[in-house]
C-alpha cells in the first residue's frame, strides 16, 4: 500500500464515519421518528436540514465516497472493501467517546475481530 492509498483510506474511513456520527448527532437532537406518514417524514427531513451537523455529515460522507471511487481506480476491490471495514472500529470509538454510547464487551470483541480480519487482508 502506497502513502497515497493510505491517505485515501484514512479519508474514506474517518470521513464516512465522521459523517455518520454527525448525522446521528442531528437525529438525536431532532428526536425519534415515530410517525412515518409522508407529511411527517418531510417535516423531519426539513428539521434535519436545519441543523448544521446534518450538512457537515453529508459533506463528510460525500468526500468519503469520492475518495472511495479514487482508491478503487487504483487498487483491487478485493483489497479496498475489506480495509474499509476499519470504519466499524472508528464508529465504535466515535459512538463511545463522541456520542456517549455504551458499548458492551461483546461488541468490543467484534471490533477486535474486524481488526484481525483487516490485518489478514493486509498481510496477504
Amino acid at each position: 500500500m502506497t502513502a497515497q492509498d493510505a491517505i485515501s483510506l484514512a479519508v474514506i474511513i474517518f470521513g464516512g464515519t465522521g459523517g455518520e456520527l454527525a448525522v446521528t448527532h442531528t437525529m438525536k437532537q431532532i428526536g425519534e421518528v415515530q410517525n412515518f406518514t409522508p407529511a411527517n417524514l418531510l417535516r423531519v427531513i426539513g428539521r434535519a436540514f436545519g441543523v448544521g451537523w446534518m450538512w457537515l455529515g453529508l459533506f463528510l460522507m460525500a468526500v468519503s465516497f469520492f475518495a472511495l471511487l479514487m482508491l478503487l481506480s487504483w487498487e483491487n476491490v478485493s483489497f479496498v472493501v475489506p480495509l474499509t471495514a476499519l470504519s466499524y472500529v472508528v464508529g465504535a470509538f466515535g459512538g463511545k467517546f463522541l456520542l456517549g454510547e455504551h458499548i458492551e464487551a461483546r461488541r468490543w470483541v467484534g471490533v477486535m475481530l474486524v481488526c484481525l480480519g483487516v490485518l489478514l487482508v493486509c498481510a496477504s
